[in-house]
């Protein structure tokens, strides 16, 4: 996992290098608690009207991309609750790698 594989971007917001280091190390600290290789990640980060909106991508390894997309009134907290959107997918991704049952047969189908 290194920087490379992380692009911080906005559309008309000024962002700041301490801003995209911390994004950065937030996905990477998400990253490694739950399917370790990170394949890529994408935040961007637009304005619309008085509030920001941010959207997270993430590819883990071969997995599909997963986003989290939030509106806030400041970009941190845009930021985190995007993130948090985002971590929570994996972290269902994780879960159902992890289980032990093969198809889950507490759950029936119907036709």
């Amino acid at each position: 996992m290194s920087d490379e594989n992380i692009t911080v971007g906005s559309a008309h917001v000024d962002l700041g290098s301490s801003f995209r280091e911390q994004a950065q190390q937030h996905i990477q600290a998400v990253a490694k608690k739950y399917l370790g290789y990170l394949t890529m990640a994408s935040v961007h980060v637009a304005r619309e009207g008085t509030d920001y909106r941010c959207s997270v991508n993430m590819q883990m390894g071969g997995h599909n991309l997963v986003s989290g997309e939030a509106l806030a009134q400041e970009v941190p907290l845009a930021f985190r609750t995007a993130l948090s959107k985002a971590e929570k997918q994996l972290r269902r991704k994780k879960r159902l790698l992890r289980e032990d049952r093969p198809h889950q047969p507490d759950k029936f189908t119907t036709a």
